[in-house]
């Protein structure tokens, strides 16, 4: 069984993947704001961020049984205890749909890898495809879930 790779590795990969560089293929349309990546709740922030799957390296997929595809979305949530830092276990519920209101399966399965834990689900995407991602969280602890929602386009052709 492969060695897991750090949290910071997985969660730097798919806030770098973004991002363009030294060849960058000048075909791919220019990328709007991402938006936001995190929410403050009150005691916690989560962090939030949708890509496509093949922009996660071979040895990080392998480690996280992710499947690498341009046309596979990879969710990934997070939990951040804000008093210590400490990342906290959490309820995380997905409904994801497009926008002609076809839901798009998300099944989300937690990560636990030394002090850190998080959560990460994928679905099919097409090109030029917005997704619009509606996450319940409850930290665990808490009583109530909070509602966050954001959406992606994702570009599958070059």
């Amino acid at each position: 069984m492969p060695s897991k790779k750090p949290l910071s590795i997985l969660v730097f990969a798919m806030l770098a993947a973004g991002c363009g560089g030294p060849g960058a293929d000048s075909r791919i349309p220019t990328a709007e704001p991402a938006g936001e990546t995190s929410r403050d709740i009150g005691d916690y922030v989560v962090h939030f961020n949708a890509l496509s799957s093949d922009q996660i390296s071979p040895e990080v997929a392998q480690a996280y049984n992710i499947v690498r595809s341009k046309n596979r979305a990879l969710l990934n949530v997070s939990v951040v205890r804000e008093s210590d830092g400490q990342s906290v276990p959490a309820t995380v519920d997905v409904k994801t749909v497009n926008l002609t209101g076809q839901l798009k399966n998300v099944s989300m399965r937690r990560i636990d890898e030394q002090d850190a834990v998080y959560y990460i689900g994928e679905t099919p995407v097409a090109h030029r495809e917005t997704l619009v991602f509606d996450i319940n969280v409850t930290p665990e602890g808490a009583s109530t879930p909070t509602e966050l929602r954001f959406k992606r386009e994702f570009y599958t052709d070059q």
